[in-house]
Formats: C-alpha cells, structure tokens, sequence
C-alpha cells in the first residue's frame, strides 16, 4: 500500500481539496487498494473541523466527496506510516522537515514541485486569498501528476 498524506497549515483548503481530489482520482483509476491518501496541518487551529466552506463548495461544484474529512495536526508517526508528504508550500515544507525524525520513510515533496515549479513555488492560500478556483486548476493538474509519477515508481 502506498501512502500519501497532503499538509498545509490548517488543514482546511487546499490540503483537504488535494485529499479530495487525488482520493477520486485514485478511485477512478482502480487503485484504492494500493494508495491510501489522507491530509494534516502544520498547525492546530482547526483539528476536527471539516473543510472550509471555499473548499467544499467547489469540491460540491464539481461532484468530489469529502464526507467524514476533519482537519488533524501532523504528528511524529506520519513520517514513517506515509510513503509520500507533499507540502503545499516552501512554509509547510520547511515545517514539516523541522518536525520530521530522520529516521521516517516518507519522502516530503514540495506540492508545486510536481508542476515544474509554475506559476510558482507554492499553492496560494485560499484561506487568505479566496481564490478556491486556481487553488482548484493546481491541485487538478498536480494530483494527476502525482498519480502518474507513483504509479510509474511502484505500480508497473
């Protein structure tokens, strides 16, 4: 099984609309069994809440569950349980290699990194920006990307 864990810093906008989408992808392509995907914050505002309203309503607009997601903190056993962390931004990443015991399996990518760095290094915060539709286009285009990449290294 090959697991995937999606951070940010809170845990309710584009890490949860990245689980979303990369679990319907995962279904899709009839691989639930072999990739297990969850998501985490760096920080604990918004432990057990469910994905902002931003999040859900364009997740609802294009008919992607998220039912029973509830924002959790990033903790010590993330680091081996997943195979992949894919930070949403340079911020996450730094946090989560700060946290990250040396001795975990999981590899950390930066989430834009998977698009080649463009338009930029990071996946802009829809908390602050409101912008849940570009947010929506990168996490599309960067899960796909990841889907492929992980079926190449370890499902063929």
């Amino acid at each position: 099984m090959i697991k995937v864990l999606f951070v940010c810093l809170g845990n309710i906008c584009r890490s949860p609309m990245a689980e979303a989408v990369f679990r319907d992808k995962v279904q899709h392509a009839g691989l639930n069994q072999k990739i297990e995907v969850d998501s985490a914050g760096t920080g604990d505002w918004h432990i057990g809440h469910p994905p902002h309203e931003g999040t859900r309503k364009k997740l609802d607009d294009i008919g992607i569950s998220y039912e029973g997601m509830k924002g959790r903190q990033i903790r010590s056993e993330d680091f081996t349980d997943f195979d992949y962390i894919i930070a949403m931004d340079e911020s996450n990443q730094r946090d989560i290699e700060d946290l990250m015991d040396r001795s975990g399996q999981a590899k950390v990518i930066r989430f834009m990194s998977l698009l080649n760095d463009e338009p930029s290094k990071s996946v802009p915060d829809p908390y602050y920006t409101g912008n849940f539709d570009e947010v929506y286009e990168l996490v599309n285009k960067g899960t796909e990307a990841l889907l492929q990449m992980i079926i190449n290294e370890h499902l063929k």
